[in-house]
């Protein structure tokens, strides 16, 4: 036993000391910070010092070998994060990814805010203290036709703060089919149960009736909650009760109906003939009296959690101390601004991105496939073989659900197989992200913005090659 504690301990005391590591890192890589360096040598050498622990039969690893994970290391460090990447996947509000891109208008509209003071929180007319929220808020209500309107940082913020405003200390009547779980593991009866409201679940997985809504309201029911379905769909033996007898039951007890929508838009979108539910102003004309939804789904924005309603609860929502712990920065205010006014105005299809993905026409999705096809085929050579074809893309970011969109994709075909390619050109220099079906890498032409073709074509050469060009 002591021989090898002898053996181990002769290992990891071959290994290179941190000060000559970083001093062959700053030679042969001069352009990385010296904060990168350092920490990118000291966490490689760390690694080889518990890899040698967990393994006792390894050999140390070459100085060579430990240079090139201490650079790529430190070049992780230094990047920026997040860092831009091309989404090939089809899917338009990918969570992954960032979900809903801004449209050009929002993203000058951030810069100019960013790189300068603003009017935030004052009043030009009087040069007294303003409210940041006002202007986003009236746009709201014009849109929606709600009495009031309340923007904070997501949409799991604005129900915490509808539910901690309206129910703390009270019971919240829910059917036990929308207790669903949300991205990052997130329950919403956790999120529920941090509003302070003990929730009282009714009716079963796949069944829930008007009667088991009026038998579980008491003395201590603070409202009742409909929460959407975001990320998957029920068939079957199924039933569920419409948002419209929900409000006269809701009505009927003196009691508030709210409904988390999560992605839900402000105006229908021409060309794209979405399911009823997302449409937020018919959703209020149907007696819900407070009615959250993401900014950054749908909407097309940035990241945001939209509450709209009666002016009694949502101005109460806003007097809670809770909603300044909440509320949107300047950043994602003037995203938002700008956003509501292309739609008020009649341009958001056109440059909102989201929306202009989702619009866009079979024809042009065919012709940008074919294009790129042309392109990759002449990149790969005899390497891969590539294809045009027809598919089907999701919406996705927790957003229509068994909802697909006709499209097209450049279907690529190579030696690695589909998994090594997808994970190559996700090591790309900029970052491809394509999807797999059977033995073929998926490029799908609706998520691509406008010049992202060159950095897929470079990606492709990168990943067959093994180098970038």
């Amino acid at each position: 036993m002591d021989h090898e504690r002898e053996v181990k301990a002769d290992r990891r005391s071959g290994l290179p000391a941190v000060g000559r590591l970083v001093d062959e890192l700053a030679r042969r890589h001069p352009e990385l910070p010296a904060w990168a360096r350092s920490e990118g040598a000291r966490r490689a050498l760390a690694e080889a010092r518990a890899r040698l622990g967990r393994e006792p039969e390894a050999g140390a690893p070459e100085v060579p070998a430990l240079l090139r994970e201490a650079a790529a290391r430190a070049r992780a460090l230094a990047g920026p994060r997040p860092a831009r990447v091309v989404n090939a996947t089809g899917v338009v509000l990918h969570t992954n990814l960032g979900r809903a891109v801004l449209g050009a208008g929002a993203a000058q509209a951030v810069a100019a805010v960013a790189g300068a003071y603003s009017d935030l929180e004052l009043d030009l007319a009087s040069g007294e203290r303003g409210d940041r929220q006002r202007a986003v808020a009236e746009k709201l209500v014009l849109l929606s036709g709600a009495q009031a309107a309340l923007a904070v940082n997501n949409n799991a913020a604005a129900l915490l703060l509808a539910l901690d405003t309206l129910a703390r200390g009270r019971e919240v009547v829910v059917s036990r089919g929308e207790l669903v779980e949300i991205g990052g593991s997130f329950r919403v009866p956790a999120i529920l149960e941090r509003a302070g409201v003990r929730l009282v679940e009714v009716g079963t997985t796949n069944r829930t009736h008007p009667g088991d809504y009026e038998e579980a309201i008491g003395p201590a029911t603070a409202l009742l909650l409909k929460v959407h379905r975001s990320n998957f769909e029920q068939r079957g033996f199924v039933a569920e009760v419409s948002v419209e007898r929900l409000a006269g039951i809701a009505r009927a007890h003196g009691l508030p109906l709210v409904e988390d929508l999560g992605s839900g838009t402000l105006a229908p979108v021409a060309g794209l003939d979405l399911p009823a539910e997302t449409l937020a102003p018919a959703r209020l004309r149907l007696g819900v009296d407070v009615l959250c939804f993401s900014g950054d789904k749908l909407l097309g924005g940035p990241q945001a959690g939209i509450a709209l309603g009666r002016r009694e609860p949502i101005e109460a929502m806003a007097r809670n101390p809770l909603a300044r712990a909440l509320r949107l920065d300047k950043l994602g205010l003037a995203a938002l601004d700008w956003t509501l006014r292309a739609l008020l105005d009649g341009r958001a299809e056109a440059e909102i991105p989201a929306l202009r993905q989702l619009v866009m026409p079979s024809g042009e999705l065919r012709s940008r496939a074919e294009k790129l096809g042309q392109r990759l085929a002449q990149a790969a050579g005899a390497a891969a073989a590539v294809a045009v074809e027809a598919e089907r893309s999701a919406v996705g970011g927790g957003s229509l659900p068994g909802f697909e969109l006709p499209t097209w994709v450049v279907a690529v075909r190579a030696a690695p197989g589909p998994d090594a390619l997808a994970a190559r050109l996700r090591a790309a220099p900029v970052p491809v992200l394509a999807r797999i079906r059977d033995d073929a890498l998926l490029v799908d032409v609706r998520t691509l913005l406008d010049g992202d073709e060159a950095d897929v074509e470079r990606a492709l050469r990168f990943a067959l090659a093994g180098d970038a060009d």
